[in-house]
């Protein structure tokens, strides 16, 4: 049975004994983007708004704005 674990590796020491699980096959290490399957029409949009943001940093808003935004519709 396999089981999916998305973790934070916050020790080096940690991150050894990852490595070694690796070389004796018990865990399979995977990037982001395998475990999560993000279309590429997503990743282009996400690229889009960052650089529209740079550019325009005064149309951002904080959370809590945001949120209340939400609530209001």
């Amino acid at each position: 049975m396999a089981t999916t674990y998305h973790i934070r590796v916050k020790k080096e020491y940690a991150a050894a004994v990852i490595e070694d699980l690796q070389k004796m096959d018990a865990v399979e290490l995977i990037n982001d983007e395998e475990a999560f399957d993000i279309p590429q029409w997503q990743k282009d949009e996400v690229r889009r708004r960052i650089e529209k943001y740079k550019n325009n940093p005064g149309q951002l808003i904080d959370e809590e704005s945001f949120f209340k935004m939400l609530d209001a519709e």
